[in-house]
């Protein structure tokens, strides 16, 4: 199957009360999908599905946590039934983060974010899989990100468990040879203007913002929608995402660089109290898509400053190679 007709098929959307989830659905119910909704905020979601009605398209609430595998199972088993014994599209999109020393947050913290980013989208494609080879063909859509990529200093276990999806992912592709028509694609999205830093845990002592530029998450969205109907292995939101990838690769040291600007720049906000934000619960903060952090105008001198740190980082590499092959 090179693609899927979207229209009134199946698709599963996790992390859909927020953020890149809830834009994802409005993007899926524009091409006329049988959505259904999963999260753990149940108000949150059916807010949701009768937006996804209003749009035209027909959508089912199944409050769910990713980090109980009962609770994935029983997603799965709704979804199919909603979809007359079909699952076309999985998008496993729910996260959670904790911002702080490594040290200084909880270990159960740690675990919870682990739980949340790396099991629960293990336990997205443990479900749904059996469904994909049983008709043959199927999509499933991880929203991993940048920092699966380069790691993210002060977030370790967000780090470890973006890491571990490649790993996860690409071993799926090797066990799935045999079905050409099941199709795994990551998605590595930039930073995102959504509620995501608002809600997450905090333990710096001070409070957080997104580090420029923050893209709009609808540009996630499409980026979904495309992959359906145009399957392919990886997709990059964002320029900012392929420069600092790129930068990664090239220099060393990246991450100690890294984890100096991150550390200066996590002590210039106010004094706030640690908290868990939505780790253990859903978040108590508006359910929306938008963080509204784009309005801050550092965003609109990122393109001369992109712009400039790749060239920065092509003149490094080659000097680099200089070096090497004067030696």
């Amino acid at each position: 199957m090179a693609s899927v007709q979207l229209n009134d098929a199946l698709v599963v959307i996790t992390g859909a009360s927020s953020g890149i989830g809830r834009c994802a659905a409005h993007a899926f119910a524009r091409h006329g999908a049988r959505l259904v909704l999963a999260a753990r905020d149940e108000a949150a979601l059916a807010t949701a599905v009768e937006e996804c009605e209003r749009i035209g398209a027909r959508a089912l609430a199944v409050p769910t946590d990713v980090t109980r595998n009962e609770s994935m199972q029983h997603l799965a088993e709704q979804a199919a039934a909603f979809g007359d014994g079909r699952i076309d599209v999985w998008v496993n999109n729910a996260g959670v983060g904790a911002v702080g020393s490594f040290e200084d947050t909880p270990l159960n913290a740690h675990e919870q974010v682990v739980q949340t980013d790396l099991l629960g989208y293990l336990r997205g494609a443990h479900v749904v899989l059996p469904y994909f080879k049983a008709q043959t063909s199927g999509i499933l859509i991880n929203t991993l990100s940048l920092g699966s990529w380069v790691a993210q200093p002060y977030a370790a276990a967000y780090s470890a468990a973006k890491y571990g999806l490649r790993g996860l992912t690409e071993a799926l592709r090797g066990e799935l040879v045999r079905w050409p028509h099941i199709h795994i694609c990551d998605l590595y999205p930039a930073v995102m203007d959504t509620p995501g830093f608002r809600d997450g845990a905090n333990f710096t002592g001070h409070q957080l913002s997104p580090p420029p530029p923050r893209y709009d998450p609808r540009q996630v969205a499409e980026a979904m929608v495309e992959l359906a109907l145009d399957p392919r292995p990886s997709r990059t939101v964002g320029l900012a995402a392929t420069l600092l990838r790129l930068g990664h690769f090239l220099l060393p040291g990246f991450a100690q660089l890294s984890g100096l600007v991150v550390g200066s720049a996590l002590k210039r906000g106010p004094r706030t109290p640690h908290s868990t934000g939505n780790l253990f619960q859903p978040a108590t903060g508006e359910r929306r898509i938008d963080g509204g952090w784009r309005s801050n105008p550092a965003d609109s001198r990122m393109p001369a400053l992109l712009t400039g740190t790749a060239a920065v980082l092509l003149v490094g590499w080659g000097l680099m190679r200089l070096r090497n092959g004067s030696r």
